[in-house]
């Protein structure tokens, strides 16, 4: 019997060791969140790469019959994953936004006669487009391939941060080609495309650019594009009107004529193929030029071996995911937990060539010499939990993010920091000013070496930018008034709140004067709280609240995209006194109870593209990123226990690692982040404090392994799917009595112990 117990203990340790050493890459799936409002897409692309290199499966119009198509909205990423047609691969993606841009440079390779109409999903073989199986579909991190059943094509895909590299395995054919749709765009309406301009620099290589205006207003892509074979004829197609041609008129543009431009083009390029041959391609991208999109691609991907650079983001993404190593309940929850992490790695993405040099918002060349300069950055969304998750295993690239944030208010002709920006563009999307609460976090966690001084007065410009958004009318008021500008309430929180983060960035500076000033401003959420309706409440200039007032509406009723049930709890920089205003700890804890149990009928959401019922729990709406902090918000009550079994029971409502994995939008990787804390077992409630609030852990174990060589060890005792309650917590042995967790005792290492039961 000890004979058979000691192999039986080999083995398992055998088998132990052999689980520990599998790749975490293998516990991605790229196509979580592909089905239905994920918007994120399965392609190649290397951890925060400007390249985002993913299948279109379908092009639908912005508009329809005069009027906008609401299935535009399904197609922010350009992929659905019920699709079965494929209509290219293109370059450039947002990940789980809500919003659309990009698509830029779709390739697709076809066989047999020529065709550059891209045809529609209902009728095959009416364009370019091809149909696939399902089965013959794969991605990984850094990895996607597809065969093409209409031309007999295995598709390829990689990529390296700056360069997307395709290999395309064709049947032989004396009629095979290469389409480049430079007319294709997500969001694809007629006055998208600006300017397009391409040059053939010898039989390989090709050069240009594409300008587009829409939710980025003036946006230009450099590329370069080469070939691992000569093409034997190349040519293209100018679809538009074109009213004067000049002298160009002379030549026949639309034959192997060695440069090209117009509004909208789709060019080709002819091979002839043997059986099983394979044509690669390298595409580079850049923000500056073409000259250096082709240093981006030899500094890249100076050869033709597709499997080396394929290894090699592999190699990437195992190492960014490797910053958290854990052990969990079971498979899906591993699975799930590591699709989160990379999902947090998808933007904000890389926006400088390999020289330096990048673009900014003043659309002027500018050369990064401390920092590397990043764009993408979704901040109403990605402030709240990414940027914080940043700060703890991203921290040399959180830097750059700040500085780069900085850069583009010393280039901005408003000198404010950004508010929603890509592409060296400012869209001024949502509200708030909340490069503020990146700028605050990082500074409250010592993670950044940015000029304290450059950061204060960038953060205070910001905040009085009296054109933007009713600013103005808040310094005039202390609040936003309804009368004024919409979604009042709503703004009024979240200047309040980026107030409170000023006020720490001065404390840090020692600045007393502007420090008072803005914890002042930072109080300015009372003004609209109503007692007599205890709610937070649109305000008119008049002094007067609202009279027509349903809490559970949004329209009109001073709030964007939530209501008053849930956005109204947004005070995270004071939630003592929002508690004492709402009625005291029990009456509060009761709202809270009401918020997950109300339920909200549908016209009060029929109207919000990205809100649906897979994301609501009562009137909680997890799908969107307002509520996120408030199952935490039962800490500040008797009633802790519930924050524990409300965390537990959305990440296991709202969280998978199917397809529908995902109960909304990404929004650039904020709802994966809230999952990566809240499954450690803590959550940053106040971005700008180094403080976080314990949850519900859901793993079994992990290990942070930290930029500065220490490691934070989290372990689980009692551990089961029903002991979601934490009777203790230890932190480097000593017992926590109240419920906060502080950044230092992660950033100096050491060990968290949740002492896990069933009971309350």
């Amino acid at each position: 019997m000890k004979t058979v117990c000691f192999l039986s203990s080999i083995l398992f340790s055998l088998i132990s060791i052999m689980a520990n050493s599998q790749k975490l890459t293998t516990y991605v799936n790229p196509f979580v969140g592909t089905k239905n409002m994920g918007h994120t897409f399965p392609g190649a692309t290397a951890p925060f790469g400007m390249v985002q290199l993913s299948p279109e499966t379908n092009q639908v119009p912005y508009a329809m019959d005069g009027k906008y198509n609401p299935e535009t909205y399904r197609y922010c990423s350009g992929y659905q994953y019920d699709d079965k047609t494929i209509f290219g691969f293109s370059h450039t993606h947002f990940s789980g936004v809500g919003h659309s841009d990009l698509g830029d440079f779709l390739v697709m390779p076809t066989i047999g006669k020529l065709n550059l109409e891209p045809g529609t999903t209902e009728q095959p073989g009416s364009g370019y487009h091809s149909r696939f199986s399902k089965n013959t579909e794969k991605a990984s991190p850094g990895f996607y391939q597809v065969f093409l059943d209409d031309y007999g094509i295995k598709a390829e895909l990689t990529s390296s941060e700056r360069v997307g590299f395709h290999r395309y395995t064709f049947p032989k054919s004396s009629a095979s080609h290469i389409i480049l749709d430079l007319m294709s765009n997500i969001y694809n309406y007629d006055a998208k495309n600006v300017w397009t301009f391409v040059r053939i620099e010898d039989n390989q290589t090709v050069t240009g650019y594409r300008e587009t205006t829409g939710w980025a207003r003036t946006r230009k892509v450099f590329f370069a594009m080469k070939f691992s074979k000569p093409f034997k004829n190349y040519g293209r197609k100018r679809y538009e009107k074109v009213e004067y041609n000049g002298f160009y008129r002379k030549f026949n543009e639309n034959e192997n004529f060695p440069e090209f431009a117009g509004r909208q083009i789709r060019a080709y390029f002819d091979f002839d193929t043997n059986e099983h041959e394979q044509i690669l391609v390298k595409f580079a991208l850049s923000p500056t030029s073409t000259s250096g999109a082709l240093k981006n691609l030899e500094a890249e991907i100076p050869h033709w071996d597709f499997d080396k650079t394929k290894k090699e983001t592999e190699a990437k993404w195992e190492k960014e995911l490797s910053k958290i190593e854990v052990e969990t309940l079971n498979e899906n929850d591993k699975r799930t937990f590591y699709t989160a992490m990379y999902h947090t790695m998808m933007s904000p993405i890389l926006y400088q060539d390999v020289d330096g040099k990048y673009l900014d918002i003043d659309q002027n060349i500018h050369n990064a010499k401390d920092f590397t300069n990043y764009t993408i950055f979704s901040l109403w969304d990605t402030y709240r939990a990414l940027h914080p998750l940043y700060n703890i295993i991203q921290q040399k690239r959180n830097n750059d993010f700040v500085k780069s944030m900085l850069s583009h208010a010393r280039h901005s002709v408003h000198k404010a920091l950004p508010i929603w920006s890509h592409y060296a563009n400012e869209n001024w999307c949502m509200i708030g000013y909340h490069a503020v609460s990146v700028l605050a976090d990082a500074v409250a966690k010592n993670t950044t070496d940015a000029d304290l001084k450059t950061m204060l007065n960038a953060s205070v410009t910001s905040s009085n930018l009296k054109y933007y958004d009713g600013i103005g009318e808040y310094l005039t008021y202390g609040y936003v008034p309804e009368d004024k500008s919409s979604s009042s309430v709503s703004k009024t929180l979240e200047y309040a709140y980026d107030d409170w983060c000023i006020a720490q960035i001065a404390e840090k500076l020692g600045d007393e004067k502007t420090k008072s000033e803005y914890l002042k401003r930072s109080e300015n959420y009372k003004n609209v709280y109503n007692p007599k309706s205890g709610f937070m409440h649109p305000k008119l200039s008049d002094g007067t609240f609202k009279t027509a007032f349903d809490p559970m509406d949004t329209h009109g009723q001073g709030f964007i995209e939530g209501n008053a049930f849930n956005y109204g709890l947004y005070v995270p920089q004071n939630v003592p006194e929002m508690i004492k205003m709402m009625g005291g700890k029990n009456k509060f804890s009761e709202h809270l109870d009401q918020i997950f149990t109300t339920e909200i009928a549908d016209k009060y959401i029929e109207k919000n593209e990205d809100i649906t019922r897979d994301g609501i729990i009562g009137n909680y709406v997890h799908g969107n990123e307002p509520g996120h902090h408030i199952p935490y918000l039962y800490n500040w009550t008797n009633d802790a226990w519930k924050t524990q079994e409300k965390v537990r029971m959305i990440m296991r409502k709202m969280y998978s690692d199917g397809e529908d994995g995902l109960c909304g939008n990404d929004d650039a990787g904020q709802m994966s982040a809230w999952y990566v804390f809240s499954a450690l077992g803590f959550y940053p409630v106040l971005p700008g404090s180094d403080e976080y609030q314990f949850g519900s852990p859901l793993v079994k174990s992990a290990k942070i392994n930290l930029e500065n060589g220490k490691t934070l060890n989290i372990k689980t005792e009692n551990q089961s799917e029903k002991n979601v309650y934490v009777s203790k917590i230890f932190v480097n042995g000593k017992e926590i009595k109240n419920h906060i967790l502080k950044h230092s005792d992660i950033a100096n290492g050491g060990e968290i112990v949740y002492v896990m039961d069933r009971k309350k």
